[in-house]
């Protein structure tokens, strides 16, 4: 909470004299009526500068006070404007303030310069899909989901991050839409790998050569598909296998082997990785890998497999335990993106 009173200089004067008589902190915190906290500001300034005036050059907090509520309203407005962008801004207002006054200031707004959250970029029909999604699986027992097969691609990299962004957020509020950074599927990297996982833990995973097309990815799943459902044991009659929207999930030619294969397939409403728990698998297996730093291509290889195969079935069993906590999540946010 922002203060708006500045403590007096006789109150100031009065706690270096308390202490002078070697009184401690909480005395003169109870003798005053201040908090301990500016006790101890005040005797630390007062032992450095010797002094208990305000300092020349010092009054940047004040000055922004008054300005206070338009900063606010400006960062909650856009986000990620910079600390140095703002300043401009203030600046035209009549306010000279530095940037180290404008992030305490925001700091005790209770917003923060954060990393955004990277989210797929949701248009009006993405929301409203997902929307739909959740709230018609929201009753489903939790034995349907128990026998869901989850699949996915990921890229793994084998060096570099991608830039650095901030925002200035509250902490609880992360994965607002204006919070997060819009990412597009498959940025990047060096390898790419299709895996799968259910309740009872981690299935096949597999390395995608060259580009992915409709019958490459066909030949994966008459691979790994089955010896991952005889392998998780779920349940033969009634196991539902679940992919993302991709062009080479839906085309024609796949829509098609589902029906030779007589496989359920889940209805899935598009953009919505957070709607996948293997997203949470595929997080924890880039870490493992990152703390092993392969130095080539066939290391990284070897090295994902090994870290999937070591991941715990408890992990999987507890993300499919809490996943209509996901629904729940996309139903609050109205179709937006959630914390998962």
């Amino acid at each position: 909470m922002v203060k708006t009173k500045e403590l007096c200089e006789d109150i100031r004067s009065a706690i270096i004299s308390k202490h002078k008589t070697s009184k401690g902190y909480k005395a003169i915190s109870k003798d005053l009526g201040v908090p301990v906290s500016t006790v101890r500001n005040v005797i630390k300034k007062f032992a450095k500068h010797g002094t208990v005036k305000n300092l020349p050059g010092r009054g940047g907090k004040r000055k922004i006070r008054g300005s206070l509520r338009r900063l606010v309203q400006m960062v909650e407005k856009e986000p990620r404007q910079t600390s140095k962008e703002l300043k401009v801004n203030l600046e035209q207002s009549g306010v000279m303030v530095s940037t180290s006054t404008i992030r305490h200031t925001l700091n005790q707004a209770e917003l923060y310069g954060r990393r955004p959250r990277k989210k797929p970029l949701l248009k009006k029909r993405h929301k409203k899909e997902r929307l739909i999604f959740a709230k018609e699986y929201l009753d489903k027992p939790q034995s349907f989901w128990e026998n869901v097969l989850w699949t996915d691609e990921t890229k793994i990299e084998l060096f570099g991050n991608a830039k650095q962004q901030f925002v200035y957020r509250r902490r609880n509020e992360a994965y607002k839409e204006k919070n997060t950074l819009p990412t597009v599927k498959h940025g990047g990297g060096s390898i790419m790998l299709w895996g799968c996982f259910a309740a009872s833990g981690t299935g096949a995973l597999d390395r995608i050569t060259g580009i992915m097309k409709s019958e490459n990815y066909q030949e994966i799943l008459e691979q790994n598909v089955l010896p991952s459902v005889r392998k998780l044991g779920l349940s033969r009659r009634s196991w539902v296998f679940q992919q993302d929207n991709d062009p080479k999930h839906t085309s024609k030619s796949t829509q098609e082997w589902f029906k030779r294969k007589k496989w359920t397939v889940l209805k899935w409403a598009a953009m919505s990785p957070d709607l996948n728990p293997i997203e949470n698998l595929w997080g924890e297996l880039k870490s493992a890998i990152g703390k092993k730093n392969p130095a080539n291509i066939q290391e990284l290889e070897q090295t994902a497999r090994e870290e999937w195969e070591k991941i715990p079935a408890e992990m999987c069993k507890k993300l499919i335990d809490g996943y209509k906590k996901r629904l729940k999540a996309v139903i609050t946010a109205k179709g937006c993106a959630t914390q998962y």
